[in-house]
């Protein structure tokens, strides 16, 4: 956690910097924000550039839709011209890379999770003069890439602190519900978790059949009494897997990774106990930033480490703190 807080101060400093450019250089074009489609406020009279996100996000996964917003708000501010791509397999993934190359985009935000099958393109844009930020996915592979910052968590870290927290609340036996298989982050999650925990098993699901999620789960719950806690990997699966402890009569108890505005709401009624956050606004809004930093003014945020962007736990004690933010679709 020591680590996460002086990563945090990096950022701080980081948007300070932002904030001050931006005030350097900036008019104040009603129809540029329209186009931009942002939050509003003043845009950078910088030369207009172009920059392609590419994330591995499957389809209503709505944790996407806030890393995204917060895309926009940074290419809104910047002047930006923002496309947006996705895919949850990683040749497909690739593939939009290379598209983004040949349409000589300049700059590339795109997460890492199955880095196996992304990496080779994402060193050919660079090769090609396009810097390239990594977010969200890629912690341990993004400095070999060659690219020029990252934002997100650490997850392994954050499953470890996943751990100690399950611990201190008397947990036995932890379910640990993988939702999409060969995601490194989503892995090293349920492995930090152990590492600190010990009882934990995990069980794969498609994250994209909701019915099929919920069977799983409700057949695992009912198979096995031992589990008294169950955690999942992000708000739609933990939301789903409260109706499968329903169904299945268990009294184990639901805790979660990332936030929602419906995780708020299951987080201040009870039903979850808590949901570890780690920032996904932030993530998108400074891989686009950083990208713009870097093209007009030739600055790099990290000092060549990651940028931690998480992770920060959420439960009744400070839910007040953020419920207004994840209903604003922010947080």
């Amino acid at each position: 956690m020591v680590r996460w807080q002086k990563k945090a101060v990096a950022t701080g400093a980081a948007l300070v910097v932002v904030a001050a450019l931006g005030a350097c250089s900036s008019s104040g074009g009603k129809q540029e924000e329209e186009n931009a489609g942002g939050s509003g406020g003043n845009v950078a009279n910088t030369p207009r550039i172009k920059i392609a996100m590419i994330t591995h996000s499957g389809p209503g996964d709505t944790f996407w839709d806030i890393v995204r917003r917060g895309a926009e708000a940074a290419a809104q501010k910047d002047n930006v011209e923002f496309q947006y791509s996705n895919d949850d397999d990683g040749a497909a993934q690739a593939n939009l890379v290379q598209t983004a190359i040949d349409a000589k985009v300049d700059g590339i935000a795109v997460t890492l999770n199955k880095p196996d099958a992304v990496m080779p393109n994402v060193k050919k844009a660079i090769a090609a003069g396009i810097p390239v930020t990594i977010l969200n996915g890629g912690l341990d592979v993004w400095k070999s890439s060659g690219a020029i910052g990252y934002f997100g968590q650490d997850e392994q870290i954050a499953g470890q602190a996943t751990g100690d927290k399950l611990k201190q609340l008397g947990a036995k036996k932890v379910l640990c519900v993988i939702h999409e298989q060969g995601n490194v982050s989503l892995e090293a999650r349920c492995q930090g978790i152990k590492d600190k925990f010990g009882a934990v098993e995990n069980l794969n699901v498609n994250g994209k059949d909701q019915p099929g999620t919920q069977a799983t789960i409700t057949s695992k719950l009912q198979q096995d009494k031992a589990v008294d806690y169950v955690v999942g990997l992000n708000a739609g699966v933990t939301l789903t897997a409260v109706t499968a402890a329903k169904d299945a009569g268990s009294s184990a108890k639901i805790g979660s990774f990332d936030m929602s505005k419906e995780m708020a709401k299951a987080v201040k009624d009870g039903t979850v106990d808590f949901a570890v956050d780690q920032q996904p606004y932030l993530q998108g809004y400074l891989a686009i930033d950083a990208i713009w930093l870097y093209k007009t003014n030739g600055d790099t945020i990290g000092g060549g480490e990651a940028t931690l962007t998480g992770p920060a736990f959420i439960d009744k004690t400070n839910i007040d703190a953020v419920e207004k933010f994840a209903a604003a679709g922010t947080r």
